[in-house]
């Protein structure tokens, strides 16, 4: 009897740690705080991006003619912002690596096209200067060279602007971690 009294506290005990891990939140790393940016809005109005401040949000970079992976990434940040539409707290942005050819039109047209709820998600232009620092320095997504090759990855901010995550959006595992990680910062919680 004696060993199978200790074989079921070592049951037991394994049946705990294992339940203790699996509900343990996961810890989100902070890779460093986006500093305040100015572009424009596909509102044709300035956007300061101090106003993000107290919301988590997305960001990716995108271009209105593509052809390739850009609509697969705005229908999933529609996607997302649907899941969420309760979520007033929880916004998204989208910069443009062809601000030639992006217009402020042109930007309407997309926020249009993907349903773009107005004061929730932001298509973003401004100078190729500006652009190529904001997707190389700061969130680490590489050039904007003119060529218009850019990351499909996007990057989640928590209510202080700090960058949380990288998720490739073509990647459906990768968006399930994007929405758990977004119900974490959502909750206050990391």
């Amino acid at each position: 009897m004696d060993s199978w009294s200790s074989i079921a506290r070592a049951c037991s005990a394994v049946a705990i740690l294992l339940v203790s891990t699996a509900c343990r939140q996961r810890e989100l790393p902070v890779y460093k705080t986006v500093p305040q940016f100015t572009l424009i809005s596909h509102t044709g109005a300035p956007f300061d991006s101090s106003s993000l401040r107290g919301n988590v949000w997305l960001a990716d970079f995108f271009f209105t003619n593509c052809t390739g992976p850009c609509p697969r990434m705005s229908s999933r940040f529609r996607q997302i912002q649907r899941s969420f539409a309760g979520a007033q707290d929880l916004k998204f942005v989208s910069i443009t690596v062809d601000p030639q050819r992006d217009t402020q039109a042109a930007l309407a047209d997309y926020a249009r096209k993907f349903s773009a709820e107005p004061g929730r998600w932001f298509m973003l232009t401004g100078p190729v200067d500006q652009l190529q620092n904001l997707s190389r320095n700061v969130f680490m997504l590489g050039d904007v060279s003119g060529d218009l090759t850019h990351s499909t990855r996007f990057v989640l901010m928590d209510r202080k602007s700090q960058i949380r995550g990288f998720y490739q959006s073509s990647e459906p595992e990768s968006i399930q971690q994007l929405n758990k990680d977004i119900q974490l910062l959502l909750k206050g919680k990391t």
